[in-house]
């Protein structure tokens, strides 16, 4: 009976996806959901799903402006330089400045290890490195 249940609730939760493509939450816990059925069964569904909505609940890409605008800022006279490898997802450290970006302060931005990084202010958190 379990089991009948949570292949329905996962069914449902599939198909929604497509009522709500925006939503990368949804489509988190619904790919992790998937995946960690064909892994694990019916608990393996409800972990992947969980874990897909935490994946999916990150902040999204920044805009083309703020991109723009922290490709043509200005490097700091100081180069700044860490140990740790930048990756998205990762807070930087807190010896590295983070400058906010003027025109929308939902974005900051440092220059580290020679990559200009656009990170979530608050968290720290890079969200991409700019290439």
């Amino acid at each position: 009976m379990n089991t009948k249940l949570v292949g329905i609730a996962a069914g449902m939760l599939l198909a929604s996806t497509s009522a709500f493509a925006q939503s990368s939450t949804v489509t988190g816990a619904a790919g992790g959901a998937a995946a960690g059925a064909a892994v694990g069964g019916p608990v393996g569904a409800a972990v992947g799903g969980i874990a897909g909505g935490v994946a999916g609940s990150a902040i999204e890409p920044p805009p083309q402006k703020v991109v723009t605008y922290v490709q043509q800022a200005p490097a700091p006279t100081k180069r700044v330089v860490v140990k740790e490898k930048v990756v998205v997802g990762q807070p930087l450290p807190e010896t590295v400045v983070v400058t906010p970006v003027p025109d929308d302060p939902k974005y900051a931005y440092a220059i580290v290890n020679d990559e200009r990084v656009i990170v979530e202010p608050s968290s720290r958190k890079v969200i991409q490195v700019i290439q």
